[in-house]
Formats: C-alpha cells, sequence, structure tokens
C-alpha cells in the first residue's frame, strides 16, 4: 500500500502546485466595453434605476429586461467590466477629453460612441456647410487616434419620428433634416474606414414616442432600445 500512498500524494501535491500557479497567473483580463460621447450613452440620470446602455450590455438587469437574460457580455466572456467615459451634453469637441489618459485594455475589448446629437442642436441644424465640415474633421482626427478596436459608431436618431409638425428647433424643418442627414452621413463614413456602424436613426424611427423622455433623451425603455442596437453589431 506504501507505493500508492506515495503516487496519491504526489498526485495531490502536483494538482495543488498547478492550482497555486493558475491563481498566481490569475484569470484572463475581462472583456472591456468603453463608451464615449453623449447622453444616448450616459443616459443613467433620465431614469429612476441609473441604466445606461453600456451598463446594461455589461450586465443585464434581469428583473426589469427578462428578455435578455443570459445575453450580456459577462455571460458571454465569462467576466466583462464597464469604463464609462460618456458624457451628456458632449459635443464631437469633447472626444478628447474623454479619452485623455486612455490606454489599451489588456484583454478583448469594444468602444461605442454616440455623438452628432448635441451638435445639431448647438448649431449644425443650420449650418451652411462649414460647421459640418469641421465636425466630420473633428471625428475622423478622434477615430485615427482611438487604440481601442472595434468602434461602434451610432447615428443620430430622431425623437420627432420624422414628423415635421414636431419640429421643436428655431431651424426650418427641411433644412436641419437635410443637416441631420448630413450628419449621419459622415459618420456612417467614418463607421466604414474605423470601426461598425449602428444605425440608431432607423432603429428609433420604428419606436414609439415612450423611448424618449425630455423630449431628446433616452428613457429607460430607450436605454434598453440603444443596448438592443448596439449589441446586434457587437
Amino acid at each position: 500500500m506504501e507505493p500508492f500512498r506515495t503516487t496519491r500524494r504526489g498526485w495531490l501535491c502536483a494538482a495543488g502546485a498547478a492550482l497555486l500557479g493558475r491563481t498566481a497567473q490569475g484569470a484572463p483580463p475581462p472583456f472591456t466595453l468603453l463608451t464615449f460621447g453623449d447622453s444616448v450613452l450616459d443616459c443613467g440620470r433620465y431614469n429612476a434605476h441609473g441604466l445606461t446602455p453600456g451598463g446594461l450590455l455589461v450586465r443585464n438587469d434581469d428583473a426589469l429586461f427578462p428578455e435578455f437574460r443570459g445575453l450580456d457580455l459577462r455571460h458571454a466572456h465569462g467576466a466583462a467590466r464597464l469604463e464609462h467615459r460618456a458624457l451628456d451634453g458632449a459635443t464631437v469637441a469633447d472626444l478628447p477629453a474623454q479619452a485623455h489618459g486612455l490606454r489599451p485594455p489588456e484583454g478583448a475589448a469594444a468602444a461605442l460612441l454616440t455623438v452628432g446629437g448635441n451638435d445639431l442642436l448647438r448649431g449644425l441644424a443650420g449650418d451652411g456647410g462649414t460647421g459640418l465640415r469641421a465636425f466630420e474633421a473633428a471625428l475622423a482626427a478622434f477615430l485615427r487616434t482611438m487604440p481601442v478596436r472595434p468602434v461602434l459608431l451610432g447615428t443620430v436618431y430622431d425623437p420627432t419620428f420624422g414628423d415635421d409638425a414636431r419640429n421643436f428647433l428655431s431651424v426650418p424643418a427641411a433644412r436641419a433634416r437635410a443637416n441631420h442627414r448630413r450628419v449621419n452621413e459622415i459618420i456612417a463614413a467614418q463607421a466604414a474606414r474605423h470601426g461598425r456602424l449602428v444605425d440608431l436613426h432607423a432603429h428609433f424611427l420604428r419606436g414609439e414616442p415612450g423611448w424618449f423622455t425630455r423630449t431628446i433623451e433616452p428613457s429607460l425603455t430607450g436605454a434598453s432600445e440603444v443596448r438592443r442596437a448596439f449589441r446586434a453589431r457587437l
């Protein structure tokens, strides 16, 4: 029986050493999801649960959204984390500051970006062309230096559902819609060069007013619908 005890003891020692080795090395790094841009991704303050599309992508709230049970990044990758850098009210000019100090994550990662809505609200809706060209140049420059791939770019949605009678801008609807279309064309072109396009505009046109709060912000349902659109492209 002594040979058996020796063999068993040796096996236990080897197994323990292997376990300690794995513990010392640590688990693989989690999947990192980064968010940049405006309140489409930074909309936690607009719902009572403080939920954002990025947060729901990383870890679904199964009680609120049972449809997405087991379909979040945490389940898909074993571990996932959110690095939330998007900020309510941001424009394309704010993107470099959001990426300040950014280093490529150690493991797998993806970045989400929504921008352009506030640029339209602050002048691009009535722009004659100069501002649109500056928007395009600033977005391209930001994406060229982004150290995370893939980058998923969301188009700017339309809270009026295409109804000119609901125009809330001081700019005539025809001009505002033309510039809105041009902004989305710029976003699509940059997505083709640097990442993937997420057509929030098309997705939200099929939605309903309850997807919005305070006219233009994603509601709780809206946050989940933003999540749905991005999830389809991750």
